[in-house]
């Protein structure tokens, strides 16, 4: 089979598109015949060796966190799932991804494709459980997004403002237009204005999605009211939290429960939206485009031309 890895950590010209063993699924393991994986800032991270220490992978490495496919092959012991099953997965971010034609996938952690969006667009679990899983958002509370306008920031936006509550969202001009029609109540261009003083009045969570400078990391503790959070997604630098006034800092880790995006999609609370989709031969490529700041949105990279 096809797939793209890197043998050593580097820039994007690291990344092979070459010839690799099919995989055998073990016990517990299903293989999925790959429809489509998705680009994730993560996976520049991984391949760049900036993650070793929270995310060890073993080199030759495969990325894409993300899958959405078919089941192919059943290993031992596996039961709920069939042959022939669509499934969507995220992947366990230190084993091989789906940057290829077949992946491995803990059969526990599959979930049903939902019908309702093309098998290939499903993405968004990361802004869920910043919010909900460890943010704990409810009703009515003050969300500060930072970093609003890349993909995970979207779903961020959509997600706390279904659930009601007031959002806040840090952007840059070009993609001001993007979180507007997300839904924020406020926007904030972070790249004129100091978010600290523009932030007048507390806020319950502060998600940070970007990879700012420690200093700015910090001070959004600054930001949340007592006994509010700090979730923070970049990984190589720790949340800050306040333990004086009870600011908890939560660094996230994105967890396989995939269900929870299912049904978000399927009830219709959670809207899909795709900006690209490339080639898997084009996966080199679309790192570097990364790496320059030249990718925005959600971009679904599937094993032939789209």
């Amino acid at each position: 089979m096809k797939a793209v890895r890197f043998h050593e950590y580097g820039a994007p010209d690291v990344l092979r598109y070459e010839d690799v063993e099919q995989p055998l699924p073990g016990a517990g393991e299903v293989r999925v015949r790959v429809a489509a994986t998705s680009f994730n800032s993560v996976d520049g991270n991984i391949r760049g060796g900036f993650m070793r220490g929270p995310i060890p992978v073993v080199l030759p490495h495969t990325p894409g966190i993300d899958v959405a496919g078919t089941v192919d092959a059943l290993g031992e012991g596996v039961g709920g799932v069939a042959v022939g099953d669509d499934v969507i997965d995220f992947l366990p971010m230190d084993g091989d991804g789906a940057a290829a034609e077949y992946v491995l996938a803990p059969a526990e952690a599959l979930a049903p494709a939902p019908r309702s969006v093309p098998l290939a667009d499903v993405v968004g679990l990361t802004a869920y459980q910043a919010l909900f899983n460890r943010g704990r958002l409810t009703a009515g509370q003050r969300v500060l997004i930072n970093g609003a306008g890349g993909t995970v920031g979207g779903y961020a936006v959509q997600l706390a403002k279904d659930a009601g509550a007031h959002v806040i969202a840090t952007a840059s001009p070009r993609s001001r237009e993007a979180v507007a029609s997300a839904g924020d109540d406020e926007i904030i261009d972070h790249t004129t204005t100091d978010v600290t003083a523009a932030v007048t009045e507390p806020v319950d969570i502060a998600l940070s999605l970007a990879p700012v400078a420690p200093a700015e990391l910090a001070a959004l503790v600054t930001l949340v009211r007592p006994g509010g959070v700090v979730v923070n997604t970049t990984v190589w630098m720790p949340a800050p939290g306040d333990e004086e006034r009870g600011v908890r800092g939560i660094d996230l880790f994105v967890r396989s429960d995939v269900d929870q995006l299912v049904a978000l999609i399927v009830g219709g609370e959670l809207r899909v939206a795709v900006t690209e989709r490339v080639a898997l031969t084009e996966l080199p490529a679309l790192h570097s485009r990364a790496a320059e700041g030249a990718v925005h949105g959600k971009v679904v990279v599937v094993p032939s031309a789209a």
